[in-house]
């Protein structure tokens, strides 16, 4: 319980402070027009702090461990999933000369039929590789982050891998195509 003369100097006190943040907004308010008039003299805008904001927060994050290691970690999944396809590619090529040589003189379409081409051994040994080349590419994603984690399909974190590693082979785009165009 306060006196009146206590409450008296409380409700004086409390308007004093009142007064003087009112006064500290109409100075805080006249400096922040002030800052805006000085930003516009030397041609700095919102747009450009957005810029230098960005770039800075982008290097930060580029600098930082976690992305130096996932950048590593995803580069080296790239490297394995290329390793993969070229071996399936070249599994891919070896079958068909193979198959190629074993039917002189006539077409696949004319020599085995489907049933029968399903069954045979060449066909079951480069199933096999497909298989094992897929499975070792998705083990290779789940250690990366997670089957469904990695900020990306399935396609999608090959696609950039492959393109990564195309570039860091020196290699660049033409040299991706004519890769393929030898499978």
């Amino acid at each position: 319980m306060l006196s009146q003369e206590e409450r008296e100097e409380l409700k004086a006190e409390l308007v004093q402070l009142e007064d003087e943040i009112t006064t500290l907004r109409q100075v805080l308010s006249a400096k922040e027009r002030h800052l805006v008039e000085i930003k516009q003299k030397l041609g700095m805008n919102l747009m450009n702090e957005l810029k230098q904001n960005f770039s800075r927060s982008w290097h930060d994050m580029q600098t930082s461990t976690a992305y130096k290691k996932t950048h590593e970690t995803l580069s080296h999944a790239g490297q394995k999933a290329t390793a993969a396809f070229s071996n399936v590619g070249t599994a891919i090529s070896k079958k068909f000369g193979d198959m190629r040589s074993h039917s002189i003189g006539y077409s696949i379409r004319h020599s085995i039929s489907m049933p029968a081409m399903r069954n045979s051994p060449t066909f079951k040994s480069f199933e096999e590789r497909v298989e094992t080349t897929v499975t070792s590419l998705k083990e290779a994603l789940t250690k990366v982050g997670g089957a469904n984690h990695g900020g990306g399909s399935f396609e999608e974190v090959l696609s950039s891998t492959a393109h990564a590693s195309a570039q860091s082979s020196g290699g660049g785009p033409r040299r991706a195509e004519e890769e393929e165009l030898q499978c």
